[in-house]
């Protein structure tokens, strides 16, 4: 027997569509990051990027329990002597919610190389109109 590792010819990837509204920010982005990753596949192969397109809709309307409104902070550095820089997550998902997201999936998957190629696949809109639909994304219901 051998087993059978996927190569890039043998990749059929999929698009997906997520409604974040009214939905929690981490359990979100736990049920995203098999898809981008490809674990949800029986072809995945960790060395390969076997995922899938994600689109989220209504990133705005994201919600953080407890106090991570106003607890949660995320920094930023210039790489300059003093230039750290840092925000709450009301005051990020004011500004770009998008970002939000992103992140907190960046969290989730492999860094490097590979990681970056993944992240690529994710595409956020803080509003309920995206364009692709030309791909026609399934429904992933969270």
């Amino acid at each position: 027997m051998r087993t059978p590792f996927a190569k890039k010819g043998d990749l059929e990837r999929k698009w997906y569509l997520v409604d974040a509204k009214d939905a929690v920010l981490g359990r979100l982005a736990a049920k995203i990051a098999p898809y981008l990753t490809g674990k949800n596949k029986p072809i995945y192969t960790a060395n390969i990027d076997t995922g899938d397109f994600i689109i989220v809709i209504n990133a705005g309307k994201i919600k953080l329990t407890g106090r991570k409104l106003d607890n949660k902070v995320y920094y930023s550095h210039s790489g300059y002597p003093g230039g750290l820089k840092s925000e709450t997550a009301r005051e990020r998902l004011g500004r770009c919610p998008e970002k939000i997201i992103t992140d907190a999936v960046w969290g989730m998957i492999p860094k490097g190389r590979l990681g970056r190629a993944m992240i690529k696949k994710l595409k956020v809109y803080s509003g309920s109109e995206h364009p692709h639909e030309a791909q026609k994304p399934e429904i992933l219901s969270m």
